[in-house]
């Protein structure tokens, strides 16, 4: 089904009566999922700390016929995930889908980082996990179900050269996921990980960049021979979509990757 696009007659939409909120919901695969959940059938607040962007997209959904809502928020701030939950929950009253999306990376030898470049990116990539999922799961336990989408990466499994802080906080986002799955399984809450390996956005050719500028073999060869070719942002929503919806029922602590083999070689 093409974006914006609404389901065939008959067909009903995947995420038809659910409220999904999308932290980094603005842009690369958080704003492809945002416009997917859109698209079928959910209500959407897109928490970014773009907040033009996210009011951007938002509006571009509405003006489509979907429901969203742009939320300007720092997702490593206690204060503003508060504040961009309780939007939510003023605006639509429930939660029912929470895709913690939002996330970056620093990419340089590991004796040239600092303290400070480590305590933000876990602040920014795991925080920031950690303060969604205790805004939400109050009104997701209240309602007795609910599903969380963690993004985490190939990089929580298979390391990088001069990613030693991003892999490490995205095996961190691995073991979060399965062990609040864990906790909340029997009080209707799932919890799971979709995992990409290279995708062709802002964030990920950027990446491609910085490692080839430093000497590591991220060529397109390279590429090829580790996945492929380039992930789309699109294939990551998918991937969250199928996790987002009631066809992944029995799917909980469970960590997809969305890699091409990348992981299998």
């Amino acid at each position: 089904m093409a974006q914006n696009e609404a389901p065939a007659s008959g067909v009903k939409a995947r995420l038809a009566g659910k409220v999904a909120l999308i932290s980094g919901g603005a842009g690369g695969c958080g704003e492809a999922a945002s416009r997917l959940f859109a698209e079928e059938g959910a209500k959407v607040v897109i928490v970014d700390r773009q907040g033009a962007a996210a009011r951007d997209v938002a509006d571009s959904i509405n003006k489509s016929g979907g429901t969203a809502l742009g939320v300007e928020a720092d997702v490593s701030d206690k204060k503003a995930v508060d504040a961009a939950v309780a939007r939510a929950l003023a605006a639509y009253g429930t939660i029912d889908v929470l895709f913690n999306h939002a996330g970056t990376i620093i990419v340089k030898p590991f004796l040239e980082t600092t303290e400070d470049e480590w305590d933000w990116l876990m602040a920014v990539n795991v925080k920031s996990m950690f303060l969604m999922c205790k805004a939400v799961l109050p009104s997701m336990l209240k309602a007795g179900k609910g599903s969380i989408i963690n993004t985490s990466s190939i990089s929580a499994v298979t390391a990088t050269p001069l990613e030693v802080l991003y892999c490490t906080t995205k095996g961190a986002v691995h073991q979060l996921s399965r062990a609040l799955a864990v906790e909340y399984r029997d009080q209707g809450i799932r919890v799971n990980a979709v995992c990409p390996g290279f995708i062709r956005t802002a964030h990920g050719m950027r990446e491609v960049t910085e490692l080839s500028a430093q000497g590591i073999d991220a060529s397109e060869a390279a590429m090829k021979a580790m996945q492929g070719r380039m992930c789309e942002p699109i294939e990551v929503a998918q991937a969250a979509l199928f996790l987002a919806s009631d066809e992944s029922s029995f799917v909980n602590g469970s960590h997809i990757f969305v890699d091409n083999t990348f992981t299998a070689i």
